[in-house]
């Protein structure tokens, strides 16, 4: 059974267009990471600040796996453009 990890963003003011760029530059590395079945960034059509993604993965171990190997210091240079902290959590079928 797979798991869905959605994931909400807000971006801080000024930055939706620079937030908006980095999650979709992630596409690439979470699609390749072992256990991601899928992937889409979304951007919210009245609230353009606010975005959620939205990943399948083959279980909550595998997406952990992913985070511990991505780059620290890619996501602390991200940091500046959340307006919030963001939030995800874990939907199963």
């Amino acid at each position: 059974m797979g798991i869905t990890r959605i994931n909400e963003f807000e971006a801080a003011e000024n930055k939706a267009d620079e937030l908006y760029k980095f999650l979709k530059s992630l596409l690439p590395y979470i699609l390749s990471s072992e256990g991601c079945i899928s992937c889409e960034v979304l951007r919210n059509n009245e609230k353009q600040s606010n975005f959620v993604v939205i990943e399948k993965w083959e279980s909550i171990d595998s997406h952990k796996k992913s985070i511990e190997k991505f780059p620290e210091d890619e996501m602390q240079a991200a940091m500046s453009l959340f307006g919030t902290p963001p939030e995800g959590r874990y939907f199963h079928a």
